[in-house]
């Protein structure tokens, strides 16, 4: 085969992979929440041949830092495809939310040390929640409204800064979800008292982790079983801070999600 032929091939792949992207963003809605005088970008996909006579469980995901920002779409880059695929839509239906967070904020309260490689992070429990995360709760308190939200599945997932904001708004609501999912994050041990007993958590870290040291998530699973907890933890040796590719190839990522029902 010719360098050309080769060029062309290239081409045509990129092209094909752009167009499924472009087709399973499509799937997920561009939609606003305004709360006074702040909004909260968000996208949202709702159950194949949804029916509102139906109840569904949502699934509420909070993306990395990386994907901060206003143009609500790059929140999409991580774990949106796993919900939208053909075979999950049709096994796990369900609601499923993507919020953006804004390029200056954050979903915890997180004070960081950056001169560290890992970072040096600190989590205070006596102040308020984030504006960002604020508007989270907002919207998740008017969505499991609805008649048609099933109200004893609702679940909760985060990666990195998301991971973070997945340990804190379970801390602030732990009666409100009935599982959760932590890839890469971070929190503070001390606030597992709240929820250790009543939200069942799968916690993923890359051994190798040098920008959320796996430690922290170590830490989190240590709390949650000092405080009655029973949570799974999957360390993967070889992975840097991207475990979320390892995380989301877990054949029981959603099939475990699903399974747990709050009681």
């Amino acid at each position: 085969m010719g360098k050309h032929s080769k060029n062309i091939l290239i081409l045509i792949f990129i092209g094909a992979t752009n167009m499924l992207t472009a087709q399973h963003e499509a799937m997920y809605s561009k939609e606003l929440y305004i709360s006074q005088s702040d909004t909260l970008q968000y996208r949202m996909m709702m159950p194949k041949d949804f029916d509102d006579s139906k109840q569904y469980p949502i699934i509420l995901f909070l993306h990395g830092a990386g994907e901060r920002g206003s143009d609500n779409k790059a929140q999409l880059v991580h774990g949106s495809k796993l919900f939208a695929s053909d075979e999950n839509r049709e096994k796990f239906p369900a609601i499923v939310i993507f919020p953006q967070c804004p390029k200056n904020s954050y979903w915890a309260n997180a004070r960081i040390d950056r001169s560290t490689n890992p970072l040096k992070i600190e989590f205070p429990l006596d102040i308020e929640p984030t504006k960002p995360l604020n508007l989270v709760m907002q919207l998740m308190d008017e969505i499991s409204a609805k008649p048609y939200v099933n109200k004893n599945k609702i679940y909760i997932g985060g990666l990195s800064m998301g991971g973070m904001g997945t340990f804190e708004m379970v801390y602030r609501k732990p009666q409100f979800f009935a599982a959760a999912i932590s890839i890469c994050g971070a929190g503070n041990p001390e606030a597992t008292k709240a929820y250790a007993k009543t939200t069942p958590f799968w916690v993923f870290h890359g051994a190798n982790d040098n920008v959320v040291n796996p430690l922290a998530s170590v830490n989190m699973v240590e709390g949650m079983l000092k405080n009655g907890g029973k949570p799974n933890f999957t360390l993967y040796a070889n992975d840097n801070h991207n475990s979320w590719d390892s995380a989301f190839a877990e054949p029981q990522f959603l099939p475990w999600l699903f399974s747990n029902i709050k009681q």
